[in-house]
């Protein structure tokens, strides 16, 4: 078959492959032409086994991104085995810091076969399962400075670089944030708010805790002893624990 038509076959069995995974998943193609796009996956692919194999004999020359609705992601890519099917890889998100993923095993990839039902069991059974686990690790990682929320009160968290970093439990608190200036990390659900104008910071801090007052949510302001909250911010609670740095950690193949 030509490009065309190994596109077209992996573009149909992406997509079938998509509407059976459990949950609700997306599939865009990347055919040889979207070469920006394939460096890009390429990069992402999260796997030091098989697929890691398969790419350092056979560069990505085409591929399908399933997408799940939480960010998670998945690689359909060829084979070049000798054998009918696909490889399926798993995604490292986009936006996570390096040492997000120190200690955390590598989703390694799965060869499946033609036919998109059975391999669809095989990515649910096996390589969702590891691909989930090591997504809610490095996630957990990457918010290890922020305090968790409870239903009835937002916690926002200083961070280093001067902004302010919360991760509500309601939607409706979410949304008072994100009116506020916050923006939300769709990686890590993590909603922050920038501190490059202190005093536009301190302002919409000082115009949330009304709005969120109205809808029965508290909100507490947590800061290292050595940084001062603007004047305009609501009280802060006593300085949270100290986050002990770690030693960033290699997601290269």
């Amino acid at each position: 078959m030509d490009d065309h038509d190994t596109s077209e076959h992996l573009a149909s069995y992406a997509d079938l492959l998509a509407g059976e995974l459990p949950g609700s998943w997306t599939s865009t193609c990347h055919p040889p032409e979207d070469k920006d796009d394939l460096a890009e996956l390429t990069d992402r692919i999260w796997d030091l086994d098989l697929v890691a194999a398969s790419l350092a004999t056979h560069p990505l020359r085409q591929a399908a991104v399933l997408t799940r609705t939480d960010g998670a992601q998945l690689a359909v890519l060829d084979r070049y085995d000798g054998h009918n099917g696909f490889l399926v890889a798993a995604l490292a998100p986009r936006t996570l810091p390096d040492e997000a993923y120190r200690a955390v095993r590598e989703p390694d990839g799965i060869a499946v076969t033609d036919d998109p039902f059975i391999s669809a069991e095989q990515v649910a059974s096996d390589l969702l399962v590891r691909y989930d686990t090591a997504l809610a690790q490095v996630r957990h990682h990457a918010i290890g400075g922020v305090q968790p929320s409870q239903p009835d009160r937002v916690v926002m968290t200083w961070q280093p670089d001067g902004s302010i970093a919360t991760a509500p439990v309601a939607d409706t608190a979410g949304a008072v944030l994100v009116a506020n200036g916050f923006v939300q990390d769709q990686q890590t659900g993590i909603y922050r708010l920038t501190g490059d104008d202190t005093a536009a910071q301190a302002l919409a801090v000082r115009e949330i805790g009304p709005q969120l007052d109205a809808l029965g949510i508290g909100i507490s302001l947590q800061h290292p002893a050595a940084r001062t909250a603007p004047t305009t911010a609501p009280a802060a609670t006593p300085p949270s624990t100290a986050v002990t740095p770690r030693t960033p950690a290699v997601r290269t193949r």
